[in-house]
């Protein structure tokens, strides 16, 4: 096999696993480990991956700025996993922030149709509606404020002016990318990221509900780092590379 025809093979690899390792490589092209370590070097030279120790990931991309409709039909089977295990932390009595996210709006659902009796504080307009219903337990509180009609959701200073005022047991908060080396959590809007800022220096425990996917994507704005969150949630274990960077910052990951 040419090399550029492995180099070829690599990228497609890279595309569907999102990272690769020097062994595996080396063991599926019959080549050395050096080889492959040249391979990767050529690539990240053309700003094709981006080398790790003993591997690769892919070259992070930018999140898309997305209205809530569109986000609402993205990533579903992994977001109702997501939400289950956000319900299943959640205990009776508690009171809990549900900020800006769509996988927020699946936990919504959930807790709506729970016995648990709780108390929920959120800026965003349809987990109101969902959680406003006669035959739960649950307590709305909303922190009013600008509407801000793309995220469906009330951001910036007025919504903060309210938010400082309650400390949530524990919050939830949506996030479009995290960058796992350099430790941010992003977002795509100034205002929503100055809001979550708030929502997260409030709460007692900080939970990031998110896709594995998002490890690999960057949003605009930095809003908080990971040493700020107590827990991750996704819907399945990150890989070991992850994991094992999670531990430098002391975040858990469920």
């Amino acid at each position: 096999m040419f090399p550029e025809e492995r180099h070829d093979k690599i990228i497609n690899i890279l595309h569907k696993e999102g990272k690769v390792v020097v062994k595996d490589l080396s063991s599926r092209f019959n080549v050395t480990e050096d080889c492959i370590r040249k391979d990767l070097k050529i690539l990240e030279n053309k700003n094709l991956l981006q080398r790790t120790y003993g591997g690769a990931v892919s070259v992070r991309h930018s999140a898309p700025k997305q209205d809530i409709s569109i986000r609402k039909n993205i990533s579903v089977e992994s977001k109702e996993v997501i939400a289950e295990k956000a319900f299943n932390s959640i205990f009776e009595n508690e009171t809990i922030f549900l900020d800006i996210s769509t996988t927020n709006m699946m936990l919504a659902e959930k807790l709506s149709k729970s016995p648990k009796k709780l108390t929920v504080v959120t800026n965003m307009l349809d987990i109101i509606s969902i959680l406003n219903k006669q035959d739960n337990n649950i307590k709305v509180i909303c922190t009013g404020g600008v509407l801000s009609k793309d995220l469906d959701g009330f951001t910036g200073s007025m919504a903060i002016e309210s938010i400082i005022n309650y400390k949530p047991n524990k919050c939830f908060i949506g996030s479009c990318g995290v960058n796992i080396f350099d430790k941010s959590v992003t977002t795509f809007d100034v205002e929503d990221g100055n809001t979550k800022k708030a929502i997260i220096n409030g709460s007692k425990e900080i939970f990031l509900v998110m896709e594995n996917r998002k490890f690999y994507i960057d949003g605009t704005y930095k809003f908080a780092t990971l040493y700020d969150i107590n827990t991750i949630i996704t819907e399945s274990p990150p890989d070991k590379e992850i994991t094992n960077l999670l531990t430098k910052t002391d975040t858990k990951f469920i």
